[in-house]
């Protein structure tokens, strides 16, 4: 896991919805920033995605820029191609850009493992936050709340202390191409 303070990869990717390359730039006046590793087929990300979307539509006017990226191999899993993409994107009605990271190098450099997987980033894009939407997993019971993120995002956008205690996500592991699966993964 990156640890915190770890100043956040940059990239360029296009996005699924608008066809347009979108950078970590592309936010430079956001007060934080939240790189999101999600895709369409893994049933953690399913389990959660309306709770997603609807914590980005929370925090869309206080400050924070939420950004999306697939990094799944499309060969092995077709439902997570960029048509499928902007089709997932279109039908929650996503207020933030779906970006498809085809080389994987996104992923690496973030050193991401699984799906979904949370990077808060404050202002100077140091590493605040890298952890779980909340405790909520499909067939455990426990609301989708998006609780610990939310937590971490109040405490950042107000100027306090963000949580010290961050538990890893847990979901699918990224499908990486045969070329390209880090020795970690």
């Amino acid at each position: 896991m990156l640890p915190a303070g770890t100043p956040a990869p940059q990239f360029t990717l296009p996005d699924t919805v608008s066809g347009r390359s979108v950078s970590l730039e592309s936010y430079a006046d956001s007060a934080a920033v939240l790189v999101a590793f999600i895709c369409n087929h893994c049933p953690f990300v399913k389990h959660i995605l309306d709770g997603f979307v609807a914590f980005a539509r929370d925090f869309d006017d206080r400050g924070l820029a939420v950004i999306a990226i697939s990094s799944n191999d499309v060969e092995s899993y077709p439902q997570d191609s960029p048509v499928e993409m902007a089709r997932l994107a279109a039908l929650k009605d996503f207020t933030f850009p779906y970006l498809y990271d085809e080389s994987q190098a996104v992923a690496l450099a973030y050193e991401a493992v699984c799906t979904p997987d949370f990077y808060l980033f404050d202002r100077n894009r140091q590493l605040v936050y890298h952890g779980q939407f909340d405790a909520s997993r499909p067939g455990n019971g426990v609301p989708v709340t998006g609780r610990d993120l939310r937590a971490a995002c109040e405490a950042l956008l107000s100027g306090a202390p963000v949580p010290r205690e961050q538990v890893a996500s847990v979901g699918c592991s990224i499908k990486w191409r045969a070329d390209r699966a880090p020795e970690w993964a």
